[in-house]
Order: C-alpha cells, then structure tokens, then sequence
C-alpha cells in the first residue's frame, strides 16, 4: 500500500453522468468518503429526489459546451467522466472523441489533480466499435496534462446497469434460447458496490500514477453461464441456451432489442463487444486502494443484491394477457371463416391470390409476432417508468384490442354477411389500424416496429386482394 501521506488531501470532486446509474450512485460514496462533490447535469429537475441532492453543488451546463465545462471544473481536485455516446443515435464514437478532447482540455485549464474514467475491459488486438471507443476516450485522457486513471470493467452488476438489465431481461423472459457462439467467450463481471469502491479510491492515487487499471471480481464466465447462474440465485427454471455461428451482433443486437427494454440502437454496440474475451490481465489497483471490505463480490451474490431493488418483471403477465386477446380474436375468426363454403368458392378469385394452404400458416406466425411483440413493446413501455410511458402503454393496449377487433370482425363480414364492399372497408380499416400498431410499437424501439411490418404489410396485401375480389364480383352477394 500506498503511503496516505503522498495522496492529496481530499477537496473537491466533479462527478459528470449524475443522472445515469453509475453517476448517480458514485457521489454518495465519495461524500461519505470526505470529499466535497459538485455534479454537472443538464437537467437539474432531474437530481431533486436524489438523497445527496442538499450535498452537492449543482452546476447546470452542458459538457458539450466549453463555458460549462470551465464553471464546472472551476477549483475541482479530481473530476469524474461518466458519459458516453451510445444511444443509437449516429456515430457515437466521433461524439465520444469530441467530448473526451473537450473535457481534458478543459480540466488542463482548470488545472485539476486527477481524471478517472470508467472504461471497459478489452482483449488486445481490433475491438468492437464500442469498446474501440472507450479505448479511445481513455486513451485521450491519459495524453493529457492531467494525471489519469482508466479503471476497466466488463459487465457491472447492479440493477441500473445496461449490461446487467440486458442479461436479467434475456434470462427471465426467454426459458430457451438460440444464441450466437461468441456467448461461450469468457467474462469477467464485477457488483457495482465493487466498481463503486474503485472509483472513489481512484481519486487519491498518487499523482505521478497516469495509467488503465482492469477491475473485475472473483469469477470468470461465460455470458450462457450467467443466464444459467442467474435463473439458478433467482430460482427460475434452469435455461437452455443453444449456441450457433450465424447470428451477427447486428441481428443479435435487433433481437435483444425485442425481447429486452434495451434499444436496439445501445444492444448492438454492447452485443458487438461480446464477440471479445474479457477478463483482467492484471490487478494492480490493489496496491493502491483498500481492499474491499468483505473480499471482492461474487457473481451469485452480486445478483442477489441487485435484484433486491429491482422492480418486479410485469413482462410474463403481459404475454399472457397479449396472448390471450390474440388468441380469441384468431379463433373467433377462425370460426366465421369457411373458405370450403360453396359460396366462396363460387367466387371469381383472382390468380395472385396465394394458395388456401397458405393463409394458416401466414396468419398462425402473425398473430405469434403480434402477442410476443404487443407484450414486449408494453414493458419496454412500463420499464421506462415515466408518465409519457404509462399513457403509450395504455394506449397500446387500446390500439390491440381495436386492431384485434377488425381482425375478427372481417372474417364475419365477408364469409357470414358476404359484403364484398363491406368487407374491403373493413380491410382497409383494418390496414390502416396494423399500421398505427407498428407505429405506436415503434416508440418502444425500431425493432419493435420492425417486427410487427409484415403484419402490416399482409393487412395491406389483404386489402388490395378484398378490393379485387369484390370488382371481380360486383352485384354478387
């Protein structure tokens, strides 16, 4: 260990990322730790329920904007960059770059004491865009004048980590799973209280130390062994994960956006860095920091303490109430539809109407997306836990129940009251309701509205076909 006479006595410590998890968790720690703590936050309004919020010196500003970063930085010791990029949204490793140069820049004019960044765990060699990314912003630090330290973790375990939510939700709502093959590489997860204990000891390194320090705790697994694990501490049913070599990290990543909370835009990049092994090559923090009171946190007992808080799944629930609805409205109509009817088939059909073998097993795969989508897009919804979210998850609901209702409804207009004018309004009803379904799906993701597309686009299809039996048909009942 270090001699504590050669660390700087605490002062002033900037904690950027505020209203993210690790943010917002890291700055009762340090207040506990001696430090006085100013946060810089785009948003104030957002840090009033924090319990520290009385604390801290509250600095609103952009850290994208030179001005708010040099009011920010003004007398701090040692400042905190907790922010990122990746939200789907362009090219988040330029935007990164800018922000990491202008920080440095303007922590060398504040002539602060010390910069800690979180990084991630990285093999040597080319590097998902992510974690290139992170190389990068850790890398600018270090060039700079300030004293750096870049603490390196993979997978945080702790309820508000984007990785850890990615893994929880994967585990609870998919019992089975084909996965790609790249699950089977190895990682190296650390609790949040661990990562957290780094961090704040980070702070009074001595100054000569500009350095990345790999963090991690005990165990080393492979990401199918922590969804096994996981169900195993949270007592689920034992998973079954199927690894094959076909999935990409961009279909992986589409896919995760479905079934998880997690966008699309933010699982793929994360999804690409799975393709690496990640363990620690070395830990030589230890020799600079107190050792964790307890020892290091193990895999199962991280889980535990993380899903302490966590807010029950309400996704189960609302795949059974999805699909229950989908499938009334498919057996309902199934019993007014009689396509052996001598009615029907005395009808001037037209050649590009797909043979009959055809409709049950487009609409059997249909109504399936529509109840795994539907049930998705509504906890994405709930997950967010804001106002705006609560009301686009009631108002899903009430989409799906009337596009439920024109599905049905079409079978009994055209084969029990065989309106052939009727029953294309009602298609055309019908068409523009799939369309606002994908739509108002959509605000829970785009994979979400990706997926409920060709159901869309067969009701459009459905359509055209109505229109052109009814002119082929016209004076008929």
């Amino acid at each position: 260990m270090t001699d504590p006479s050669s660390m700087p006595e605490h002062g002033l410590a900037l904690v950027t990322g505020v209203t993210g998890y690790i943010g917002g968790l890291l700055v009762q720690p340090l207040l506990d730790a001696g430090w006085r703590v100013r946060v810089l936050t785009r948003d104030a309004s957002k840090l009033e329920n924090r319990p520290w919020h009385d604390a801290v010196d509250i600095v609103t500003g952009d850290a994208g904007e030179d001005d708010d970063l040099y009011r920010a930085l003004d007398g701090v010791d040692v400042a905190y960059y907790l922010l990122h990029s990746m939200d789907g949204k362009g090219d988040f490793r330029a935007r990164d770059r800018d922000l990491a140069a202008r920080f440095a820049s303007a922590a060398e004019r504040a002539d602060a004491s010390r910069l800690v960044y979180l990084s991630g765990l990285h093999p040597s060699g080319e590097l998902s865009e992510h974690l290139a990314s992170r190389v990068e912003v850790g890398e600018i630090f270090l060039a700079s004048e300030v004293p750096s330290a870049v603490l390196q973790a993979a997978v945080v375990l702790g309820e508000g980590s984007v990785s850890f939510r990615m893994l929880r939700f994967l585990t609870e709502r998919l019992p089975a799973m084909i996965a790609p093959a790249w699950l089977n590489n190895r990682i190296q997860p650390i609790a949040i209280d661990d990562a957290l204990h780094y961090l704040v000891g980070a702070a009074t390194l001595p100054r000569e130390v500009n350095r990345t320090f790999d963090i991690g705790g005990p165990d080393v697994l492979t990401y199918a062994q922590m969804i096994k694990r996981f169900a195993t501490v949270m007592e689920m049913r034992p998973r079954v994960v199927v690894t094959v070599p076909v999935l990409t990290p961009g279909l992986a990543g589409l896919w995760i956006g479905l079934v998880t909370p997690v966008s699309a835009g933010v699982a793929r990049p994360l999804v690409g860095s799975l393709v690496h092994e990640v363990v620690c090559k070395e830990h030589d923090i230890d020799r600079f920091v107190p050792e964790l009171p307890g020892g290091p946190t193990g895999f199962d007992d991280a889980v535990h303490r993380a899903m302490a808080t966590a807010e029950p799944s309400t996704g189960p629930g609302n795949l059974a109430v999805a699909g229950a609805a989908v499938a009334a409205a498919a057996v309902a109509g199934s019993i007014a539809s009689d396509p052996t009817s001598r009615w029907y088939r005395s009808l001037d059909l037209p050649s590009w109407q797909p043979p009959g073998v055809v409709f049950p097993v487009v609409w059997t795969g249909l109504y399936a997306s529509i109840a795994g989508t539907s049930a998705s897009a509504v906890t994405t919804f709930i997950d967010r836990d804001t106002p705006e979210d609560s009301h686009r998850a009631t108002d899903y609901w009430t989409r799906l129940g009337v596009n439920l209702a024109l599905n049905t409804g079409w079978s009994w207009v055209f084969f029990r009251a065989k309106s052939l004018p009727a029953a294309t309004g009602w298609a055309t009803a019908l068409a523009g309701s799939s369309i606002d379904l994908a739509r108002a799906a959509g605000k829970a993701g785009p994979s979400h509205r990706r997926a409920l597309t060709p159901y869309a686009a067969w009701c459009v299809f459905s359509t055209a076909l109505s229109a052109e039996v009814w002119r082929r048909n016209a004076g008929r009942r």
